[in-house]
């Protein structure tokens, strides 16, 4: 397998392994949650110099499921219009395109909204705790990404992913750190996926059976095997693809450094590829920096996308460099990437490059 080959996701042709992963702009959107010119030149650029699957980056359901007041929403029909010109721009280039929705539940900023979760759980202060969701609350929410889903077929999406690790409103369904409930969304592997998979049901429902839906999902939660269960209900439940990082809870002695070229991060999303291989395609992410790894990941069968973050961040063109070994402009592997929230868009890379 090469990382040129073409691959199908769901009934969609993607023309290549190579795909971008959601990395939100902070600075780019204002407080009505709207694409702006930098949007829409962002993507474009990625997707002009080859990447054959772009996730837009991780977008609100809701106005106070927002990491910040300057977050990209797909809350109402008034957004559908700028998320258009979004998907245009990379189809021009015959890139598949995504979308990441999302809702920070009890990561809620306080200028946002209210900390909302499964469970009334410590919120970095034992005396602070975020609230409990009712019944109702629950079923409003999963109507809330299911109305964002269709907006974003509105708009030209060819599917969505849901955004169900790094700890925001999903992954707290899964996990038993923040998922204290005893009624059917709560305890066991099935009753805990349950939220996920009932949006899953309602977007398939809606959007029809074309549409991918995607969950970039917890590789471990706390372990890779619960991890592996929480994802084999969501692939019962109609997920086309599965694009895997981490979660909350990290609790597993057979993940850690072993020698490899790629870290464990990326080997959660190569174990999984393993076990799911022929069912659903899979993807790795992180410390992808190097065309070279990008290459062997695809080329030894490790899994059957590669998710480029911060090599595309600091190169819209490395997609170049994996397949014709052009010279780019490396990622410096900032501690903190600079392109993280309270410091946008200051990445040295960048400024090198320019």
């Amino acid at each position: 397998m090469k990382v040129t080959d073409p691959i199908i996701i769901n009934r969609t042709g993607v023309k290549n392994r190579l795909t971008m992963a959601p990395t939100v702009k902070f600075d780019y959107a204002g407080a009505d949650g709207k694409v702006t010119e930098k949007h829409i030149e962002h993507y474009r650029e990625r997707a002009m110099h080859g990447c054959g699957l772009i996730c837009v980056e991780a977008t609100a359901v809701t106005p106070d499921g927002r990491f910040c007041k300057t977050h990209l929403g797909l809350w109402e029909d008034g957004q559908i219009e700028g998320h258009r010109a979004i998907t245009s721009a990379c189809h021009d280039h015959q890139a598949t395109v995504l979308i990441q929705l999302n809702h920070t539940g009890i990561q809620a900023n306080p200028e946002c909204g209210t900390a909302i979760g499964p469970s009334a759980v410590s919120i970095g202060d034992p005396e602070r705790l975020s609230r409990e969701m009712h019944i109702d609350e629950i079923h409003r929410m999963q109507e809330h990404f299911t109305e964002a889903a269709f907006r974003a077929k509105q708009a030209g999406y060819d599917g969505i992913q849901l955004h169900g690790c790094h700890g925001y409103l999903i992954n707290q369904f899964i996990s038993r750190k923040t998922n204290l409930r005893t009624d059917e969304y709560g305890g066991s592997t099935e009753n805990r996926a349950r939220f996920a998979s009932e949006i899953i049901h309602m977007i398939r429902e809606r959007c029809g059976e074309d549409f991918i839906i995607s969950v970039r999902t917890a590789g471990i939660e706390p372990d890779v095997a619960t991890a592996m269960d929480i994802a084999e209900e969501y692939v019962k439940a109609g997920c086309d693809y599965l694009q895997v990082s981490t979660g909350i809870e990290w609790d597993d002695p057979t993940v850690g450094e072993n020698g490899e070229p790629y870290n464990p991060i990326c080997s959660l999303g190569i174990r999984f590829h393993e076990h799911f291989k022929g069912r659903v395609p899979v993807s790795c992410v992180n410390g992808i920096l190097e065309p070279a790894l990008a290459k062997y990941l695809i080329e030894n069968d490790l899994v059957d996308t590669v998710d480029l973050g911060r090599a595309l961040l600091a190169d819209p063109a490395f997609s170049e460099a994996v397949f014709s070994d052009a010279p780019y402009t490396k990622c410096f592997n900032c501690p903190r990437c600079q392109y993280g929230p309270g410091m946008p868009h200051r990445c040295p890379a960048e400024a090198k490059r320019n």
